[in-house]
């Protein structure tokens, strides 16, 4: 993290602040071309043999992500359930960073398909849908507990639908094993590295280190000592001081382990909410009251 925070203070300045409406701009540039002039596609993937005849731009077009007007339905639903996705993670990050973890994405599948190139002379494209993917993994290794709605009725965490994404992907992995085709699995693993650096990174292995496990079993027994009623995990009473606390259902850090707060930039004050409620509150506007 002091890596990243040396490179943000020498080019923050140059990221693109709301990168989201660049990414739906070139979606709606890849229906048009897909639905009107399909042939440019050729000229537009990424093939390193022509790569090294001259026609460096396949090194970006290939980002294009070709559809149709017969898909438009399919694609507008993905492109703004991401639109969303990297919204958020923009404001949690900051410009800089969600910049770095999406360029990083468009870098890493180059480089995986490079690999391949260098081994079987042939190029296989790269999927712009894989860094929107790697979008959402991180999405939910930050928000856990946000429910969304299939079919706009089936409530799923976040955290489950990642699990499940994640379990695909090893099928494919699978898949590919048994039928011998190796190196498929390059571009699959390696255009994940953002992340793989971004979720290693990012992890509290101080809070699963033995003196951390046994700190928090003597608060438990401190607590517990002094005559406090607690639940499962530490303990309620008026004379506990939180850190933490909703807005809106008056949960605290002490409520369970697993809850997360977050503070809201639109609301005007210093108003903090766990994951259930972040999203779906009213914002606090001053001059309301």
């Amino acid at each position: 993290m002091k890596f990243l925070n040396k490179l943000e203070r020498r080019f923050g300045r140059y990221a693109i602040p709301n990168l989201m409406k660049y990414v739906v701009v070139l979606y709606a540039i890849g229906v048009f071309l897909g639905t009107f002039f399909p042939l440019l596609y050729n000229l537009t993937r990424l093939d390193f043999n022509m790569v090294a005849r001259g026609q460096i731009w396949r090194l970006v077009t290939w980002i294009i992500p070709y559809g149709s007007f017969g898909s438009i339905l399919v694609v507008a639903i993905s492109v703004y359930f991401y639109y969303l996705i990297g919204n958020t993670l923009e404001q949690n990050w900051g410009a800089f960073r969600m910049n770095l973890y999406f360029f990083s994405g468009i870098i890493f599948n180059i480089i995986a398909s490079f690999i391949t190139y260098l081994i079987t002379g042939a190029t296989i494209n790269p999927s712009f849908s894989l860094i929107c993917h790697t979008m959402f993994f991180a999405f939910a290794a930050l928000y856990p507990n946000i429910t969304f709605y299939i079919y706009f009725l089936i409530p799923v965490k976040a955290k489950w639908l990642a699990i499940l994404e994640g379990l695909v992907y090893l099928y494919y992995i699978y898949s590919y094993i048994v039928t011998k085709q190796y190196l498929l699995i390059i571009p699959l693993i390696v255009s994940f590295g953002n992340f793989l650096i971004f979720f290693f990174a990012t992890r509290n292995y101080r809070r699963i280190s033995p003196h951390e496990i046994k700190r928090k079993v003597d608060f438990r027994r401190q607590m517990s000592q002094a005559g406090y009623q607690g639940n499962a995990s530490f303990g309620k009473s008026r004379n506990v001081i939180t850190r933490h606390k909703c807005a809106i259902c008056g949960r605290t850090e002490l409520d369970g382990d697993d809850l997360e707060f977050r503070f809201c930039s639109k609301c005007d004050g210093n108003y903090e909410y766990c994951m259930d409620h972040l999203f779906t509150h009213e914002h606090f506007k001053k001059h309301n009251h």
